[in-house]
């Protein structure tokens, strides 16, 4: 009887229920807790702290935080329509003045902002509709507005420089989960579920990003186990690590072509990267279906001249790039860059012979091996000067190189005017971008794009860059490719989008246990 009492007492205890963890392997590596100043903290803030506007998973825009928009005829005044019944993880109403807080925060104090610091003449809030008036039309700001994170005014309206604000948290947001904590000794952030979200309720408690030194141990972590999906913006999963992940049996591929790409950059200011005889021999000198096999093992393809992927709206079909190193050398010689001292370099109009600084970032290092040996086989020249990010950053804003390697995103490519005008545009700035075309007719292009919503005219002008791209090389498309983004079979429910893949608020509040 005593023992029978004493298990009848154990059971009437309350069980606590386990924790849902979502966990998600990245290589995006977090190296401060700044909510707005560390761009991969950013990035995940979407999370818990929703943008105005999101992407379908068919690349069309809806409401995010905003139930609507309106626009003027003359594209200079947008009007958001804040959806009802949203709060913040400390249950204070979202509001209007949230929304007009944040988007004048950014233009005053984030230096990739600042174009809405400077456009942006008035701001006028009436109850939960939100009126930005501009100085010009600005047909993409629907588009923008997916990328800048909404903050609780009544939290950061005392913080003197937001940008350089660190914190490990906890963060208020809005969204179905709040940034909890910045750990950056686990090398995790942890977000938990939003007491005070209206939604959807996710399925989990918490979602925990966790980052990997590199990609092979974010791989191993998943073939464990221990993670249960993978994620890095703008990235596939390694394609390397693709088929040991099917063989565990474990999880399932999604794959999906996408907008993002690697190109080579020219710096149009100096010679002869200037001359377009000299880009067009270089675009001959590229074996791009060995950069297709070697960097995307098979998930890739063969780009053409007008550098936009077939992923994109309004994609036209232009001449594929082509191998052809004897074709490379004919235009080289026809352009006068010739190799009159036969050591195997040929020379400029100086007389000197053409060795081409390859600036990179170290993690691109075996591409630039591949253009190296390419453009050497045709008699060009080429160091390679490997840098850290921010030095990167810095020596490309200066023009400090002759040729860059670098790699465009889904969301770069739909900025500024759309179709990667935003990486050429000699007028924008941010870290990504090159700024190297100030070509009159590729500018009136892109004002002109940026001036109207007339869907016929924007076909033809998707068609005039295309082909612009396509007469003028301003960059070299070195290959198109799929992203692969692994998930546990145990989890149904995933959501992808052209433009953040499965990181949307779609998976977080759809994702649950298979029953």
């Amino acid at each position: 009887m005593v023992l029978t009492a004493a298990i009848l007492a154990c059971c009437c205890l309350p069980v606590m229920a386990e924790e849902k963890i979502l966990r998600v392997a990245t290589t995006n590596e977090v190296k401060s807790p700044a909510f707005i100043g560390d761009y991969t903290l950013g990035l995940f803030n979407h999370i818990s702290n929703p943008p105005l506007m999101q992407m379908d998973q068919n690349g069309k825009l809806i409401g995010l935080l905003a139930d609507h928009y309106e626009v003027s005829s003359d594209n200079t005044q947008w009007t958001f329509y804040i959806k009802e019944n949203q709060f913040w993880s400390d249950g204070t109403p979202v509001t209007g003045d949230d929304v007009a807080f944040s988007i004048q925060m950014y233009g005053k104090s984030v230096p990739n902002a600042g174009w809405i610091g400077e456009t942006l003449t008035d701001t006028a809030v009436d109850g939960n509709k939100v009126t930005f008036t501009f100085n010009k039309p600005y047909t993409n700001l629907a588009l923008e507005f997916t990328s800048y994170s909404i903050l609780p005014r009544h939290i950061w309206e005392s913080v003197e420089n937001p940008n350089e604000y660190t914190s490990t948290g906890p963060y208020v947001g809005a969204g179905p989960f709040y940034l909890d904590n910045v750990d950056l000794n686990a090398g995790k952030v942890i977000f938990k579920r939003n007491p005070y979200w209206k939604g959807t309720s996710p399925a989990y408690d918490a979602v925990e990003i966790s980052w990997f030194k590199n990609e092979d141990a974010a791989a191993k972590a998943l073939e464990s186990g221990a993670m249960d999906t993978y994620w890095k913006y703008a990235s596939s999963y390694p394609y390397a690590a693709v088929d040991s992940l099917k063989s565990s049996g474990t999880f399932e591929i999604l794959e999906k072509p996408t907008s993002g790409l690697t190109f080579l950059g020219f710096n149009l200011k100096k010679e002869p990267l200037s001359d377009i005889s000299f880009r067009d021999a270089i675009s001959y000198a590229i074996n791009y279906q060995e950069m297709v096999n070697i960097a995307t093992l098979g998930y890739g393809r063969v780009p053409n001249r007008g550098f936009i992927p077939p992923a994109m709206d309004g994609y036209i079909s232009t001449q594929a790039m082509e191998y052809n190193p004897e074709t490379a050398k004919k235009k080289l010689e026809s352009a006068g860059y010739k190799d009159s001292n036969g050591n195997g370099i040929v020379e400029g109009n100086d007389g000197k012979d053409i060795v081409l600084d390859l600036l990179i970032r170290n993690a691109y290092s075996r591409e630039a091996e591949l253009v190296k040996e390419y453009l050497e086989k045709v008699g060009i020249g080429v160091e390679i000067r490997s840098v850290e990010d921010n030095t990167w950053f810095e020596l490309k804003d200066t023009y400090n190189y002759d040729i860059t390697l670098t790699r465009t995103t889904p969301w770069g490519m739909l900025m500024h005017a759309n179709w990667a005008t935003g990486y050429f545009d000699s007028r924008r700035t941010g870290q990504g971008v090159l700024h190297t075309v100030d070509d009159p007719v590729f500018l009136e292009l892109c004002d002109n794009i940026l001036a109207t919503t007339d869907t016929t005219l924007l076909n033809r002008y998707a068609q005039d860059v295309q082909n612009y791209y396509a007469d003028n090389l301003p960059g070299i498309p070195l290959y198109w490719k799929n992203d692969i983004t692994p998930y546990n079979k145990k989890i149904t429910g995933w959501y992808s989008n052209p433009l953040y893949g499965i990181m949307n608020e779609f998976t977080l509040t759809g994702v649950k246990p298979v029953a």
